[in-house]
């Protein structure tokens, strides 16, 4: 298992301290053998990993990056290397761990450079990242100042990819928790940011979901939000039939007049669009280091602008918001 006693440490005696006694139970359920089969496989991965002192590590970088070539053995890091793609696939970052480039699915750098410029700076805050996958955002959040991140994500091997990369970078106040948002005490009102990329178009209840990551958020704190749109007016929202661009948890894609109009409705104020883009060939692919189908699969062989429904290709967008 993990050992989160730092994290318990840091929160006690701060507004964060009811994360503490739902931990336990939490984790005891979410790291369950019997739920995840694969579970002994990816923590002897993480045990099987060898300590190289991490004398230059960078948290601003495009990849998060520890070391370099130099820093070990050629059997140090092909062991480095074995044990890293035994937690594949790796789906977001990039990293560079000795001279090991992981290079995963998404090239979320380029995510946090549409956005980095448009939020509250994050030196000193309270961080929550929902839906943070291996955490690749927590580090850059940290990078940028933060002084506790925290992300949290139901899939166990994206925690343990997080715990890898750790293992190397040392400990920055950065944590990722095997939970959903729906596993966060009720109304926390405790984080100074509160992140959610990626999560609103898988949520059955978008509002409901807007409305949980508020209570997060302290008094004054920001939100910032990015999820898939489409063109198109105020009111205007597309419910797929069955799939969208081959994923089945896909829910509501509102237009972004649509989706400000729900974040003020859900008690949110000086809501702001800042950036819009569509998704890119460049930007999420197959690699060698996630080797199952990836955007070019999921969109019309004859038309790009098209998802392989028919619907149109993935459009992001990145609002930002304050609770009053």
């Amino acid at each position: 298992m993990i050992d989160f006693d730092p994290l318990y440490q840091k929160l006690s005696g701060t507004a964060l301290e009811p994360l503490v006694a739902a931990l336990p139970g939490l984790l005891e359920q979410n790291f369950s053998e019997k739920r995840h089969g694969d579970l002994a496989r990816w923590f002897a991965a993480l045990n099987a990993l060898p300590h190289v002192e991490a004398r230059k590590v960078n948290l601003n970088a495009g990849a998060i990056t520890v070391g370099d070539e130099n820093s070990c053995s050629a059997e140090v890091r092909n062991n480095i290397e074995t044990a890293l793609r035994q937690l594949m696939p790796w789906r977001k970052g990039p990293f560079s761990i000795h001279g090991v480039d992981i290079d995963t699915e998404w090239r979320s750098d380029i995510k946090w450079d549409r956005l980095k410029d448009h939020i509250q700076p994050l030196e000193g805050r309270t961080v929550l990242d929902v839906g943070c996958g291996s955490g690749y955002h927590c580090w850059r959040m940290t990078g940028a100042g933060a002084e506790l991140v925290i992300g949290i994500d139901p899939s166990p091997l994206f925690v343990i990819q997080h715990q890898a990369i750790k293992h190397f970078v040392g400990n920055h106040n950065s944590f990722v928790l095997p939970l959903g948002i729906q596993d966060m005490p009720e109304r926390l009102t405790a984080f100074d940011t509160v992140f959610s990329m990626g999560v609103l178009y898988h949520r059955r209840s978008p509002l409901d979901h807007l409305i949980e990551l508020r209570n997060n958020l302290r008094h004054g704190g920001e939100l910032v939000l990015e999820t898939l749109v489409i063109e198109g007016q105020q009111s205007e929202c597309l419910m797929p039939e069955e799939r969208y661009a081959k994923m089945r948890n896909t829910w509501f894609i509102p237009s972004c007049a649509t989706l400000a109009l729900w974040l003020r409705r859900c008690g949110f104020r000086d809501v702001k669009l800042v950036d819009t883009s569509i998704t890119r060939i460049t930007e999420q692919r197959s690699t060698v280091w996630m080797q199952y189908e990836s955007l070019i699969d999921y969109l019309a062989p004859n038309d790009n602008s098209k998802t392989a429904e028919g619907y149109p290709a993935p459009r992001r967008a990145i609002f930002t918001a304050t609770r009053p």
